[in-house]
């Protein structure tokens, strides 16, 4: 079913909102840009938000030595409502009316993004849209007891309870010991890349200047996997992690009160 979505930038406590309502996990990006709404006869079915992840100039270096921020934009959200999330092609033309967007409304060169394996996604609407797959890597995150995932950069608050139950001045990775105790897991996953050149100067650079192999060879569902590495010794192949957000804790922070793109670049 074709849509015919018009999009009206949105102000962000309306977005985040709309996000927090429909999307799986309600922890928002850290440094956005643009919060796209998404409308079909002036109502609002979907949210994308553009901007970057938590380190802007380290992730396009990864891929392109010499880009900066300013050369790309990373999805941040992207949710719609539950009817037209169960709708086939929605969420991919969404993408490609995205990709329409930037090309008039930016300079940039590149649309990048992630699949994030660990919670059960290795990219199809991308690869609907014809992104560039630009390899898969490893990531792990902290499972708490009561189901909360959280990123270990978040685990600040937690590395600091850890020391002092170790009776050491800092440590900057949860303990097997404590994790234990605490009855967190720690498990690992695979985030998969994603790429969308702009224009002909961004082929050019993704075709002879990056240090990844970019291709439309896909990854499929058979390459998803979970290991539980609590402990380093003992790692085990697990079922996908059934993680939750219904009471979180150490992510309430980022729920309730998100910076924008203002506050990180003054």
């Amino acid at each position: 079913m074709k849509l015919n979505f018009e999009i009206k930038e949105r102000h962000k406590q309306d977005a985040i909102r709309f996000v927090q309502k429909y999307h799986y996990s309600p922890v928002m990006p850290v440094h956005t840009k643009h919060f796209l709404g998404f409308h079909l006869e002036d109502k609002l079915v979907g949210v994308l938000t553009l901007g970057w992840g938590t380190q802007p100039k380290a992730t396009i270096n990864k891929m392109f030595f010499g880009l900066s921020t300013e050369h790309y934009y990373e999805i941040g959200k992207m949710c719609l409502t539950p009817e037209l999330n169960g709708t086939k092609g929605a969420g991919s033309q969404m993408v490609s009316a995205t990709i329409k967007w930037m090309k008039q409304n930016t300079d940039c060169l590149f649309l990048y993004t992630m699949a994030d394996g660990i919670m059960g996604k290795c990219g199809y609407v991308y690869q609907a849209s014809n992104f560039y797959f630009g390899e898969k890597y490893w990531t792990s995150v902290y499972m708490m007891e009561n189901g909360e995932k959280l990123h270990p950069r978040s685990a600040r608050t937690l590395c600091i309870e850890n020391a002092e139950f170790s009776k050491k001045e800092k440590v900057f990775w949860l303990t097997k010991d404590f994790m234990q105790h605490k009855g967190i897991r720690k498990v690992k996953g695979y985030m998969f890349r994603y790429i969308y050149p702009l224009n002909k100067k961004a082929k050019k650079i993704m075709k002879n200047e990056s240090s990844l192999n970019w291709t439309l060879d896909y990854p499929k569902d058979e390459e998803l996997k979970w290991i539980d590495i609590t402990d380093s010794k003992n790692k085990k192949i697990i079922d996908k992690p059934a993680f939750t957000y219904e009471d979180t804790k150490y992510n309430s922070k980022n729920i309730n009160q998100v910076s924008t793109l203002e506050s990180f670049f003054g």
